[in-house]
């Protein structure tokens, strides 16, 4: 245990916390794990003896996983003192309001306060999505009143929004912030916009997963899929909705609708349908998806669940593979083939191109065989299925061609033109692309019927997604043949149809083009945003982090067709974006994107 820190320049030693749900209650623990004098306060003896019960399970809880001892444990309930009269706020230094999400609520407790405590006690606000202007209006001095945004659980999760108003003092904020990150938290700054920075990016995100699931796009289990394995998101955007509750998400998007007018933030009307239906997610037991029990999150099979009797299969026989393309993601695309078992002949403008491949191949594996996950037995089996030729021509007995050449719509179209006449008939012809429309391929070939989208994701060697993607004309044999081939090659197909971004990148760039716009109205740092959403959201990596990873010449280009296919305003690309590429900051690639990459 800490003692009470003092290196802020206001010295803080009691804290009070009014409500004690779930994350009052734990804000409480944090502040009394780490030698704060706690007073929290409930409604009624009853909310008194819940909140005390959650913080008892709670440090029961850090005990058994060593997190604290008996001793510890005891130490930090003794200094929580519980009441239901706010009156005992009256020696608080700081108290952080945490009660129901609304206005009125919060409006009285904060002018109740204003009679209690001494004048510059700080008075801070746990809203998610309320706006602390508003409910700062409500105090005699609106300048000591600030938002603390604690994620659930308060004791676990790190980031913690910090929200300025246009009145907050200046010493408020630095003291406040100065105290977050005293008892161990990640503190970020951002201004008093319903949604903060993580909800803004988030629900945005999670608004237009529904949006997809609702206009039949693509499956509840496909969506969800998509995004943990081709983003690895910790969950897929549906099954997210059913753990926040599909009540509270509506009203979230409500709040920022309300706020922003932002079309994107009006909540889908399928979730208001399934609020209305009492269909809430995990606490009703039922949401997109179906649960055990109330409060369970054990998925059970209802009438949307894919038989598992209807596994796809091979309606074609596979037998040789073909690629064309000598990039990256050709290379893995071959390794991935050969891997699996089947005999890939693989296409390159030049020689030097095609000793590329099999070199490439070849260090991959030496790589593996160092750290003991591959054999040379293995390694030879594999180099013995990979042939490489210049001529086209040679494809001519494959079952199925992969193209993985340059996103140009032209020089794909002339090359689908070419297969068409070489491959033998009843040859599937599939592409790679991750945004161009794959009906353009299809028209100009004769057979229209045999042409389908397999959007590998990078490294394809790693990588477990691939989005099998079928225009109007694709015959139902070569959709499930595909989707049977991928998972013989240990891939997770996902179905959707011809449209620019297909599941993910539809998902992922416009959640990434809000997170620049937020950036260009200077709401919050490239550095807080990325850290909200890493600890606030556990994403893998923060916006900005993956757009200098991608490419921003590369994103845009995405955020283009986006924009073009959709003509939604708010898939517009941000200007900041465009001023960058322009410029040259491309991002990683070329040592200064978001951030400069020169001295590392």
């Amino acid at each position: 245990m800490t003692s009470t820190p003092e290196t802020s320049a206001r010295t803080f030693r009691t804290i009070g916390v009014v409500g004690l749900g779930t994350m009052g209650a734990g804000i409480a623990e944090v502040f009394a794990r780490n030698g704060f004098a706690v007073v929290g306060v409930e409604l009624n003896d009853d909310g008194v003896a819940r909140g005390r019960q959650y913080l008892e399970n709670s440090t029961a809880r850090a005990v058994k996983r060593e997190k604290l001892t008996e001793a510890e444990r005891a130490e930090l309930l003794g200094r929580i003192t519980f009441t239901t009269e706010l009156k005992d706020l009256s020696g608080a230094d700081l108290v952080v309001e945490a009660v129901v999400e609304s206005v009125e609520t919060k409006k009285s407790i904060f002018k109740a306060l204003d009679s209690i405590v001494a004048p510059d006690t700080i008075l801070a606000t746990n809203t998610s999505s309320l706006s602390v202007t508003e409910i700062s209006t409500a105090n005699a001095s609106p300048g000591r009143v600030i938002g603390v945004h604690f994620f659930n659980p308060a004791p676990v999760q790190n980031l913690v929004e910090i929200i300025k108003t246009v009145v907050t003092e200046p010493a408020v904020l630095d003291d406040v912030k100065g105290l977050v990150a005293q008892v161990g938290k990640s503190p970020v700054v951002c201004g008093d916009k319903a949604g903060f920075i993580a909800n803004t990016l988030l629900f945005g995100y999670l608004n237009h997963a529904a949006s997809m699931f609702e206009g039949k796009y693509a499956s509840r289990e496909d969506i969800d899929a998509a995004m943990r394995f081709g983003c690895g998101y910790p969950m897929g955007p549906l099954a997210l909705l059913d753990l926040i509750g599909l009540d509270t998400a509506y009203e979230i998007l409500e709040t920022m609708y309300r706020q922003g007018r932002d079309r994107l933030h009006a909540p889908t009307p399928i979730l208001k349908q399934m609020v209305t239906a009492g269909r809430l997610g995990r606490k009703t037991g039922r949401g997109f998806y179906t649960y055990e029990g109330p409060d369970t999150s054990a998925v059970v099979a209802d009438d949307k669940t894919p038989s598992a009797d209807e596994l796809p299969e091979l309606k074609h026989d596979i037998r040789s593979v073909g690629v064309v393309g000598t990039g990256t993601m050709a290379s893995g695309i071959v390794e991935v083939f050969a891997k699996a078992g089947y005999d890939v002949l693989f296409v390159g403008r030049s020689a030097d191109k095609v000793a590329g491949v099999t070199a490439t191949i070849t260090k991959n594996f030496d790589k593996q065989i160092q750290r003991g996950r591959a054999t040379e037995e293995a390694k030879a089996e594999v180099l013995a299925r990979v042939s490489g030729t210049t001529s086209l021509d040679d494809l001519k007995d494959a079952d199925i061609v992969v193209e993985a050449i340059a996103e140009d719509l032209a020089i794909k179209t002339t090359l689908f033109e070419n297969l068409d006449e070489i491959c033998k008939p009843g040859a599937i012809l599939a592409t790679t692309t991750s945004s161009l429309p794959i009906i353009a391929m299809a028209k100009a070939t004769l057979r229209p019927e045999d042409v389908i989208g397999m959007h590998f994701f990078n490294p394809a060697t790693i990588m477990k997604l691939v989005e099998v993607v079928s225009t109007v004309s694709t015959s139902e044999d070569v959709t499930e043949t595909t989707q049977a081939l991928c998972a013989k090659i240990g891939k997770v197909a996902v179905s959707c149809g011809d449209r620019a971004g297909f599941i993910v990148n539809a998902l992922l760039f416009p959640y990434l083009n809000d997170a620049v716009k937020m950036l260009e109205a200077h709401y919050a740092t490239a550095d807080d945003i990325d850290l909200a959403m890493k600890q606030g959201c556990a994403l893998p990596m923060g916006p900005f982090e993956l757009l200098d990873v991608v490419g921003n010449d590369v994103s845009l280009a995405i955020q283009r067709e986006l924009y073009l296919e959709f003509r939604e305003p708010g898939f517009a690309p941000a200007p900041l974006l465009e001023h960058l590429v322009t410029a040259g900051y491309l991002g990683r690639k070329t040592k200064r994107g978001f951030r400069d990459y020169s001295a590392r």
